[in-house]
């Protein structure tokens, strides 16, 4: 038995996949602790795990719905500024924060979420082995593969190339103060500086959820990096009520921003407008509580605070998503195709990869409107390609066991200490598949 610990951010969409990866090493025999801010503790994914915050004086419970709040309401770069300002301060209570309560729980290795990479520096000064979990689109650049922030699509060419360096020159100049707060640390430590994210990454593994197939072509993954697929267990996700008796045999389209970037008034009267005169019926989930539910909606669809994802996505004729990497890999594992509405963070690569594996449309969110909207769904709907790809791909999720791939390279990494090399990888005891 081993004492792992989690280190993640408290939002939803990267704390219930590494709770899931976290579930599976409880099930395997490991003692497991998360570290992470305050509003992570009471979330019902999280039970069973020894929960340890940081960051109380700063971050208080109730931190996280004040910051949703006002991130919900932004979208593009001024959300990504927002989120980065906000990022530079739990950064700096990380690095101040987690290095005693390391020291004092004594961990045999951390499950470190790739978004909070400087974990890692903290894991470097303590001698601690780490392995990395992209919970979102993988971070790692490349010359040939556009930034995770836009949705440009994939282009092997010189033009193409230079598109996406001169793209990531302005993520290093959005990220240069989270890397600067990490550096200052450094220094004061007596350890070389990192040069961004690609930089200070784990050289033991670095685990993706996305399958391999959803990415576009690469040449410049580090050894270690392994594509598992989806995490996902019964405690995924929370129990939620729903009127299933409100539901009729029309095909049901869903709906879902998210919890993150779903304060922007207008897109579920966007969304209920587009889907109005078609022969459909429509769920929308607003992804909070204190949001007021939008009233007088076209068409009367279905509105509620949260619904049963998955559940619903089995009946589902189509998603209408923010491109949500969840959501994403849930809407394939069911072999539902999409139309989303990428707002910020990793949503336009996530939208990109969607189109370019022929299983959705998207419409940016600066650009969307309900005639351009009802445009991508109608030929959603209208082409069967669409539903076949995304058929094709559940089938390549269910040939996978994701979760259990993934524990057995932690599992490996700990108790060897040595890289775990793609293609090398022997099956632990929970018998993951290749």
């Amino acid at each position: 038995m081993s004492r792992i610990g989690l280190v993640c951010p408290d939002y939803t969409g990267h704390l219930s996949p590494m709770s899931t990866l976290g579930r599976e090493l409880l099930r395997r025999g490991h003692q497991v602790t998360l570290f992470s801010l305050p509003d992570a503790g009471p979330k019902p994914y999280v039970a069973g795990f020894e929960f340890v915050p940081f960051g109380e004086r700063e971050f208080p419970p109730g931190s996280l719905a004040r910051f949703s709040e006002e991130q919900g309401r932004l979208s593009g770069l001024a959300a990504i500024r927002f989120i980065v300002r906000a990022y530079v301060r739990e950064v700096e209570v990380l690095l101040r924060d987690l290095p005693p309560l390391l020291s004092q729980h004594r961990m045999d290795g951390l499950l470190v979420d790739q978004v909070h990479g400087a974990a890692n520096t903290v894991a470097e000064r303590l001698d601690i082995p780490v392995v990395n979990v992209c919970n979102a689109l993988a971070l790692n650049a490349e010359p040939a593969v556009p930034p995770f922030m836009t949705s440009w699509p994939y282009r092997a060419s010189p033009l193409g190339r230079l598109r996406n360096l001169v793209g990531y020159r302005v993520i290093d100049r959005v990220i240069g103060p989270v890397v600067q707060a990490v550096n200052d640390r450094r220094v004061e430590w007596g350890m070389r500086p990192v040069r961004g994210f690609n930089d200070g990454g784990s050289d033991l593994a670095q685990i993706t959820q996305q399958p391999a197939f959803f990415d576009f072509p690469r040449r410049e993954l580090p050894d270690c990096f392994h594509y598992t697929g989806p995490f996902h267990d019964d405690g995924s996700s929370e129990p939620t009520s729903f009127p299933w008796d409100m539901l009729d045999d029309r095909p049901l389209i869903y709906a879902s921003m998210g919890t993150l970037q779903n304060r922007l008034p207008r897109i579920f009267h966007t969304i209920a407008s587009a889907c109005a005169g078609l022969d459909a019926q429509l769920v929308i989930a607003l992804g909070s509580r204190e949001m007021e539910p939008p009233v007088d909606l076209p068409g009367r669809p279905i509105v509620v605070a949260y619904a049963p994802q998955l559940e619903l996505l089995e009946r589902a004729s189509l998603v209408i998503t923010h491109a949500g990497i969840n959501t994403a890999l849930e809407s394939l594992a069911h072999g539902v195709p999409t139309v989303a509405i990428p707002v910020a963070n990793d949503q336009p690569g996530v939208a990109a990869r969607l189109r370019y594996l022929g299983v959705g449309e998207f419409v940016p969110v600066h650009r969307v409107n309900a005639s351009r909207l009802r445009a991508a769904i109608d030929k959603v709907l209208d082409e069967p390609a669409y539903r076949t790809n995304a058929r094709r791909y559940q089938r390549q999720i269910a040939e996978v066991d994701g979760l259990g791939r993934a524990a057995d390279i932690v599992e490996e990494a700990f108790r060897t200490r040595q890289p775990v090399r793609r293609g090398e990888t022997p099956l632990g005891a929970g018998g993951g598949r290749q």
